[in-house]
């Protein structure tokens, strides 16, 4: 076998999976929010405790219901978030390059609220919970600045979920109850 085929079993390549090239990784790390306000020597030993994974065309990250155990980043691909519900699957959210996934898992010890499918070959970055507890611990500056990035993008996806809930919430009252809403 010569060594540019790509593997197509990603259970045997993310074992045997080279780091990434680091300078596409912290390209992409330098991008994001949680990252951006690190320096050049934090972000090099962030990458110590970035494990890199590949995922093939369709092939489930996680599913619904899963332990949250990391913080997932896109280099290459692109992943649909869908959640079940009653037997139905709704898509939440389509993620790319530089898009992370899996934040909410860093915060707390819930179980996966819905699942990760790789919709085209998919390279992510992980950061384990136990991992950036340690680098937390170890770099405090460092670990403050990332939890304040994440703790961000949170805010920012729950006001946008709030103003989509408002505008729902408007619109039902306006095709079901007319002016006052009532039925």
């Amino acid at each position: 076998m010569q060594s540019s085929e790509v593997t197509k079993s990603s259970f045997w390549a993310n074992f045997f999976k080279a780091p990434a090239e680091k300078s596409e990784l912290e390209e992409v790390l330098f991008s994001m929010p949680p990252f951006k306000n690190l320096n050049n020597k934090q972000i090099k030993l962030l990458l110590k405790v970035i494990h890199n994974r590949v995922y093939a065309v369709n092939e489930i990250i996680f599913y619904q219901g899963d332990p949250g155990i990391g913080l997932y980043i896109i280099t290459r691909g692109e992943v649909l978030i869908t959640q079940n519900e009653d037997d139905d699957n709704i898509d939440l959210a389509l993620l790319g390059r530089a898009d992370f996934f899996g934040e909410l898992a860093l915060l707390d010890n819930e179980k996966r609220s819905a699942t990760a499918i790789a919709l085209k070959e998919t390279q992510v970055a992980v950061i384990f919970k136990t991992d950036l507890d340690e680098f937390v611990e170890r770099h405090p500056k460092a670990g403050i600045n990332i939890m304040r990035g994440i703790s961000q993008i949170i805010a920012t996806r729950l006001r946008n979920l709030n103003q989509d809930y408002f505008s729902l919430f408007r619109k039902y009252k306006l095709t079901k109850g007319g002016k006052n809403g009532n039925d």
